[in-house]
């Protein structure tokens, strides 16, 4: 059979069928719902649900949340116990709580989208496990099933509990490791302090709880030994959620009288950050997945259409990078994964910080001979504000380093490779020794990635681009996959190499005011560094040189995104150490002091204010953007000959206006940690500045705004 989509789940089937792709297979290794779907404890009503919290941060927590939510219509409240007894009259009510949503029946949705995906022409086989999986020179698979062989354009892993080992059948070792998830059938509330929820089920209730992380049992043997054959309900274990029945029963007291009907306990599958993985995987083409949810039938409608809409069009709806499935490397070893899979199940019901640091796993084998920073997450000014303060006044001051390691690398050469990459970005191509920001963009305008390119010598580029966003301990991917994907997804690959050499290579970055970073290079290299800001004598902004530096050879960049002088340095690995303890004891005159990504960002945002820009920083650039509402038209050449991808659109976009736009607002606060979209304190500049998307007709310098952090609306003005 030719032009096949063959994927693993209804969702995607019905989602890819009803977008009009014909000749959709569904292929399930058993009966629908025979994996973890079976014992997902919901069902199909929408009677709403109460979020219960009964200690003060929660309640930060919660406002941050609404908050947040305002970007989407949602029907969610904060309610007061009145309203709370009214709902639900079982209730202790000496808590505090939120509404918010309601449940889904899986057997009843699985086999709804299951009869939608035949009605629009998908085919379901079962049961068909599949035993092989070949790739084509075409990009095309084979698929080996007991009904023969599958001749598909594309595939879609998405076989829950089965994922690694499907990954297994074309060389990937998928980061997913099954957890024991035990559901006791009793009593939807949601305590997140008691880490469970319940609702009624007929005339009794029914209760899942997430128990703590060192009670939850890691089924690490089915990482290298597959899941066990017949797969059946695990024993039930009732006393390691005992802790948890208890709290149920003094939230809603009739439980203590109440019997044990029946007890669930069965596997759910989780990536070391809790996260799905989902979208084209590198290193086979046309290979998709859609694996590891740890909640299971919540994500089905949402990333089914999501994936076929990628799918059809050739770029996802939005933005996802979190989800990456390219996020994970060799790096990540079997007890990395089973440390920080327990962590995540123990990070279920807690209180969720905005950026967040998790330490458990940390170091990988990825260390540089830099220290990592350990601040204490709160929704408000915590213990890294002065620090982050002291280091970006250094910065202006004196000689600061910072390991920028995480940047991704990717070398492409070749005698086509200027003019492909011409194609992808919307900047020009940097002159041979010289570099430039540029951003790649999707068909329709929007922010895929920004690197910094530059030309080494004819014909040969070295792409560094910044690491995402979530790019923490779980060790995020960095967007520079995305650009690879895009090359060898253009079927034009003989005439351009393209090498990642993240792993490989290590970034020192230095920034100063002043001339005191040069003073501490030129004690270490014989290479000219002399220059200042306005005259570069020696080596000049913007330019690559190789160099020798304390006898290691080395590639520095004259840029750095502080808005000081200064360089960065581009090193093997293995050398990282070795150059960072000669420059900091070469800059012990000069009082050089280390600072970290935090403060680097607060210093970007200066440089970007004192040159009148108002675009962002790396990690707020993604899907959802357009990059001339970001403010990125600096880099943006719509002149320029060649035909970039999305040129056509924003050009459309330009003609036609804008509908939101970028700028900067000023709010005093004292404590309150911001949601605006660019949350950035600048200590040395009172009051705080933040960046936020407004309509262009509430944009215009002293327009007075209201900006709303936990609960609160706080006076602001446009700057």
């Amino acid at each position: 059979m030719l032009d096949i989509y063959v994927a693993f789940t209804p969702r995607h089937a019905y989602h890819l069928a009803k977008a009009g792709q014909k000749d959709v297979v569904l292929l399930e290794k058993s009966e629908l719902t025979a994996g973890s779907t079976y014992h997902t404890v919901v069902g199909s009503h929408q009677p709403g649900s109460i979020r219960v919290t009964s200690i003060p941060v929660r309640v930060d927590e919660l406002k941050y949340k609404m908050a947040r939510t305002h970007r989407h219509p949602t029907t969610q409240w904060l309610i007061t116990p009145e309203k709370i007894k009214e709902l639900c009259p079982l209730l202790n009510m000496d808590k505090i709580i939120e509404l918010d949503y309601g449940h889904i029946d899986p057997y009843a949705l699985t086999m709804a989208l299951a009869a939608g995906a035949r009605m629009y022409g998908a085919q379901i086989y079962k049961p068909s496990p599949v035993s092989g999986l070949t790739p084509s020179s075409d990009g095309k698979w084979d698929v080996q099933t007991p009904h023969g062989i599958i001749r598909a354009n594309r595939i879609v892993n998405a076989t829950g509990i089965w994922d690694r080992e499907v990954g297994q059948l074309i060389g990937f070792e998928h980061p997913t490791i099954p957890v024991k998830a035990l559901k006791t059938e009793l009593p939807v509330i949601r305590d997140l302090e008691g880490s469970y929820y319940l609702r009624q089920e007929r005339d009794g209730m029914l209760f899942e709880p997430y128990e703590r992380e060192e009670k939850m049992v890691l089924q690490d043997s089915w990482v290298t030994n597959g899941v066990p054959p017949g797969l059946s309900e695990f024993e039930s274990d009732l006393d390691c959620i005992m802790d948890h029945v208890e709290m149920a029963m003094e939230m809603v007291p009739v439980l203590k009288n109440a019997g044990i009907i029946n007890i669930v306990s069965g596997p759910i599958t989780y990536t070391p950050d809790l996260l799905p993985m989902v979208g084209p995987h590198q290193g086979a083409r046309n290979h998709w997945t859609a694996i590891s949810f740890g909640y299971e039938v919540i994500h089905a409608g949402g990333i089914g259409k999501f994936l076929s809409d990628w799918i059809v069009t050739g770029e996802p709806p939005y933005d996802l990078i979190e989800c990456d499935p390219n996020r994970y490397g060799k790096w990540t070893t079997v007890p990395y994964m089973c440390a920080k899979a327990r962590e995540s199940y123990g990070f279920n019901n807690v209180v969720g910080y905005s950026k967040e640091e998790r330490f458990v796993g940390r170091p990988t084998h990825r260390i540089t001979g830099c220290l990592p920073v350990l601040p204490r997450p709160s929704f408000r000014r915590t213990n890294w504000f002065g620090p982050v303060g002291r280091e970006s006044n250094l910065v202006m001051e004196k000689v600061e380093v910072v390991d920028l390691t995480p940047f991704g690398k990717l070398m492409v050469k070749g005698k086509d490779s200027q003019k492909r990459l011409d194609r992808l970005f919307a900047n020009i191509m940097p002159k041979v020794g010289l570099i430039n920001i540029s951003h790649m963009l999707t068909p329709t305008r929007r922010v895929y990635t920004e690197v910094t390119n530059t030309q080494l010598a004819p014909g040969e580029f070295l792409l560094i681009a910044v690491p995402d966003q979530n790019c923490t301990a779980s060790g995020n991917t960095h967007k520079h996959l995305k650009t690879s994907h895009t090359l060898r997804s253009s079927g034009q690959v003989d005439s351009v190499d393209i090498s990642n050499v993240t792993k490989d290579i290590g970034v020192l970055a230095m920034a100063v005011a002043g001339p005191k970073t040069r003073d501490v290079l030129q004690k270490l290299t014989q290479e000219d560094m002399s220059g200042s800001r306005v005259v570069d004598a020696g080596f000049k902004f913007l330019h690559c040189k190789p160099l020798q530096l304390a006898g290691i050879d080395l590639r520095a960049i004259r840029i750095s995104y502080t808005g000081e002088f200064g360089w960065e340095l581009y090193l093997p690995q293995k050398d990282m150490a070795a150059v960072y303890q000669a420059v900091m004891e070469a800059g012990q005159h000069e009082g050089i002091n280390n600072f970290g990504t935090r403060a680097h960002t607060h210093t970007h945002t200066r440089t970007l204010m004192r040159y009148g820009l108002t675009f962002f920083f790396f990690y707020q650039m993604n899907c959802d953007t357009n990059p001339l509402e970001a403010g990125l038209d600096y880099f943006i050449n719509l002149n320029k000959p060649a035909d970039f991808i999305g040129k056509t659109a924003l050009q459309e976009i330009k003609a036609k206006g804008l509908k939101r736009k970028l700028s900067y607002i000023t709010i005093r606060t004292l404590s309150t940690r911001p949601g605006s979209t660019a949350s950035i304190f600048l200590q040395y500049l009172q009051p705080s500045y933040r960046k936020a998307y407004k309509e262009p007709g509430i944009c215009s310098v002293g327009q007075r705004v209201e900006v709303e952090m936990l609960g609160r609306k706080y006076p602001a003005m446009v700057v």
